[in-house]
């Protein structure tokens, strides 16, 4: 078994995906996490237009077509520049087409006195009544389940350690689970928070599906993660729900936390039908 989801090439644009990155759903086929982690790596080092540190305030995940195991390129480039904004897009190819394109929104850091603490919910002057309150963390428990379902003990998912808050394995309720890999990125590299939480961010329709992943799909065609704080620390938690209609379609959407409290929050546009 290979410690990574990616070996990196004499290429510095090619990796090779490994037995680590299969979705539940087939052995042949990537889950949407480690190559968006990827792409976000690729963002990361990519040369800014702004004057001094940046940060990401915007990514938009758009998943033109199935990821396979094996070989992908990875390109990013500044599509918009500017001095305190940009614009930034990186794209995987895999097999002679573009696979997935993530586009991300890049704003200049500022050391600011604002009048609302820090980690407080500001509310707004019309609810009186309702004084700015603290954003709790829910707390990590101390062991990782043993799972029962063999979607949970291969490819990505056993590459990545699970701690549920609320929820559970089978699905079919809202869910509150900490996430973190248990393997390398590329191999060789510590990830990036940045990139670890897009590792991780793709999971949240999964663990609040509410149907049975044997007979029905629930494809998301594109992911978009807003952040109001850049995310720090080993462990990332989503506490996602979703929602399915008779039309065919559905949404997921998540609030992403760190150790000191919220970062932002996703959203996921599903495509849903039997198999």
């Amino acid at each position: 078994m290979t410690e990574a989801f990616y070996l990196p090439t004499d290429d510095p644009d090619r990796f090779i995906g490994t037995e680590h990155c299969p979705a539940p759903w087939s052995p042949k086929l990537s889950h949407g996490g480690p190559p968006s982690g990827l792409l976000v790596r690729a963002i990361e080092a990519l040369p800014s237009s702004v004057a001094g540190p940046t940060q990401v305030i915007r990514l938009t995940v758009d998943i033109l077509g199935p990821v396979p195991i094996g070989e992908v390129t990875v390109s990013a480039r500044i599509a918009r520049p500017g001095r305190s904004v940009e614009l930034v897009e990186a794209e995987l190819t895999a097999e002679g087409r573009i696979a997935i394109l993530v586009r991300g929104w890049r704003i200049r850091v500022s050391d600011l006195t604002l009048p609302v603490p820090t980690g407080l919910v500001p509310v707004p002057e019309r609810f009186p009544g309702f004084p700015p309150r603290p954003i709790e963390v829910p707390p990590l428990p101390a062991e990782s389940p043993t799972y029962r379902l063999p979607m949970w003990n291969t490819g990505y998912a056993a590459a990545m350690e699970w701690r549920w808050v609320a929820g559970r394995e089978e699905g079919g309720t809202p869910a509150a689970v900490w996430g973190r890999p248990r393997i390398d990125l590329v191999a060789g590299e510590t990830a990036s928070p940045l990139s670890r939480l897009m590792l991780l961010a793709d999971t949240a329709n999964g663990l609040s599906r509410v149907l049975d992943v044997d007979t029905w799909w629930f494809i998301n065609t594109e992911l978009t993660v807003h952040l109001h704080r850049q995310p720090g620390g080993e462990w990332l938690l989503l506490a996602s729900r979703s929602i399915v209609e008779s039309q065919g379609a559905g949404l997921t959407e998540a609030e992403i936390y760190d150790a000191d409290g919220r970062v932002g929050r996703l959203a996921q546009a599903l495509m849903v039908g039997p198999r």
